[in-house]
């Protein structure tokens, strides 16, 4: 069985969240290949490179072999298309391997609240049944802060309090959160997921990589 090695590059360490994501997708279009993915951890080197260019090319340099680069940012309070603008811009100056452009709006913590079971797991309370209010697929991105909406989830299905509550790493759970999803597939009714998939097909057709 061949490998599809990629490595995802981001703005900080909670955007590792992603990797079960783009897993499940190389997956469901590739089968037969293994999946190994890389977070590019650039905050550890003795001068992180702050330049989108620079980024690129130190995570070339150090997570090698690369498939395929994932490249993410939150569209926050900008278009879709103008974060993506800004990512394909800087890519046509460089060498590299095939890129493929990871903007959930508004941030990605929004792709993690539709699954209650996982939240309820991630918060160590699996059997939790006090009510959470899970918002719609039709609502999400439209969202103004999906982070801190993840986090109330979180914090509502731990049924903890006091101290206990306090010491709960909410970045950590979130983390979770994405690695308790088994299923996906009901992101496929956001236009920002649905244009990530569509990279991933193409990305995988034209290395003959394709289901």
């Amino acid at each position: 069985m061949s490998t599809i090695h990629y490595t995802l590059l981001c703005d900080g360490s909670s955007d590792r969240m992603l990797l079960p994501i783009l897993d499940w997708l190389l997956y469901q279009h590739s089968p037969e290949h293994a999946v190994e993915s890389a977070w590019a951890d650039l905050g550890r080197l003795p001068r992180p490179p702050k330049s989108l260019p620079d980024k690129i090319k130190a995570t070339l340099d150090i997570y090698s072999p690369c498939d395929i680069l994932f490249i993410h940012r939150d569209a926050e309070k900008e278009a879709y298309a103008a974060r993506l603008n800004e990512i394909t811009t800087v890519i046509e100056q460089l060498e590299t391997p095939p890129v493929i452009c990871v903007i959930p709006v508004r941030m990605q913590e929004a792709w993690l609240l539709f699954d209650e079971a996982a939240i309820r797991r991630a918060a160590g309370n699996p059997n939790g049944r006090n009510p959470l209010i899970i918002t719609s697929m039709k609502s999400i991105e439209t969202l103004p802060d999906p982070k801190e909406l993840l986090f109330t989830l979180i914090r509502e299905s731990s049924g903890l309090r006091g101290a206990r509550l306090k010491k709960l790493n909410l970045h950590q759970r979130a983390f979770i959160v994405s690695q308790a999803i088994a299923d996906f597939s009901p992101l496929r009714s956001l236009n920002a997921f649905c244009a990530l998939e569509e990279q991933v097909k193409r990305t995988l057709t034209a290395k003959g990589m394709i289901a």
